[in-house]
C-alpha cells in the first residue's frame, strides 16, 4: 500500500520552517519592544514606559484618523459583505452554465489586478465625479474600499455555501416555502458563521489600506495608515510604533476571531 507524502519527515523541513518565522517576526518584534521604550530615540533602550502609547492617545490628529479609519472599514465590511453574500448565493445556488467561471474570475478580479491599477482607475473615475457633482466627501473612500474587499468577504461565504447541505433547504422548498423565506428560515442561520468571517476579513482589509486611501482621499481625510506613512516621511518617533503596535493587536484579534468562526462546524 503507497505512503501518503508529508512535508515534515523531510529533512531540514524543521529549521526553515523556524527561519522563516524568525526572519517574518523578527522585525514585528522589534517594533512592538520599542514602542515601550521610554527615550525619544527609536534604536537606544531608555527603559520600559507608556509614554508613547499615552502620546499616541491625547494626540487629535490620530484620534481622527483611528475614528475615520474605523468609520470607513465598518461601512465598506457592511455593503462589501452584503454585496458579496448575494453574489455567492447567486453563483452557488443554481446549475452550472455557460459564463458562470468568467462571473467567478469577474468578481475576484480585485484580487488578480495589482492594487496600484486599481488606485489609479478610481482615482481618475472619482476626479471626474468630482468635478461634475462637487461632492469631496468620505463617500469616494467608502466606494472604493467597498469595491476592493467584495472578493475578501466572498471568499469564505462562497466557501460555506458550497460546504452546506442542500437538505434543509430543499425540504422548505418541499414544504412550500418561498425562496425569501427559505434563505431567512434555512440559509442565513447556517451562511452567518460565513458571513461575519467574511465581514471581518473586509474590514481588516479596509482597515490597513494604504495605495488605494492615498490615491483617492482629498485633503483632510487620512486614514490611521496613510497618516503615519505621511508622518514617516517627516520625523519617525516611537509614537509610530506604538500606533503600530495597537493597529497590529486590532489586527491579530479579528484574525483570530475570523479563524475560529471559519473553523466552526455544524
Amino acid at each position: 500500500m503507497a505512503r501518503g507524502f508529508a512535508i515534515r519527515p523531510m529533512p531540514g523541513f524543521t529549521f526553515i520552517a523556524i527561519l522563516c518565522f524568525f526572519m517574518l517576526y523578527l522585525p514585528v518584534s522589534i517594533l512592538v519592544i520599542y514602542a515601550f521604550n521610554g527615550a525619544q530615540s527609536i534604536a537606544v533602550w531608555g527603559g520600559f514606559s507608556l509614554r508613547w502609547f499615552r502620546t499616541a492617545m491625547v494626540d487629535t490628529d490620530v484620534r481622527d484618523a483611528a475614528l475615520r479609519s474605523f468609520e470607513i472599514a465598518a461601512v465598506a465590511a457592511f455593503v462589501a459583505t452584503t454585496c458579496a453574500t448575494m453574489a455567492a448565493i447567486a453563483t452557488t445556488r443554481t446549475t452550472p452554465y455557460r459564463g458562470l467561471t468568467f462571473k467567478y474570475a469577474f468578481i475576484n478580479q480585485p484580487l488578480m489586478v495589482p492594487e496600484i491599477v486599481t488606485a489609479v482607475a478610481l482615482l481618475i473615475v472619482f476626479s471626474r465625479i468630482k468635478v461634475w457633482t462637487g461632492y469631496s466627501g468620505l463617500g469616494y473612500l467608502m466606494a472604493a474600499h467597498t469595491a476592493f474587499c467584495i472578493p475578501f468577504a466572498y471568499l469564505p461565504i462562497r466557501a460555506r455555501l458550497e460546504n452546506m447541505d442542500l437538505t434543509l433547504e430543499s425540504a422548505a422548498a418541499d414544504l412550500y416555502a418561498t425562496p425569501w423565506k427559505t434563505f431567512q428560515r434555512i440559509t442565513l442561520p447556517l451562511l452567518w458563521p460565513g458571513v461575519i468571517a467574511g465581514f471581518m476579513l473586509a474590514f481588516v482589509i479596509s482597515l490597513d489600506d494604504v495605495v488605494i486611501t492615498e490615491f483617492v482621499k482629498s485633503g483632510g481625510q487620512d486614514t490611521l495608515p496613510t497618516y503615519m506613512l505621511g508622518q514617516l516621511r517627516r520625523s519617525f518617533t516611537p509614537a509610530m510604533n506604538a500606533i503600530s503596535t495597537v493597529f497590529l493587536v486590532i489586527s491579530v484579534v479579528i484574525v483570530t476571531i475570523f479563524f475560529f468562526i471559519s473553523r466552526k462546524k455544524d
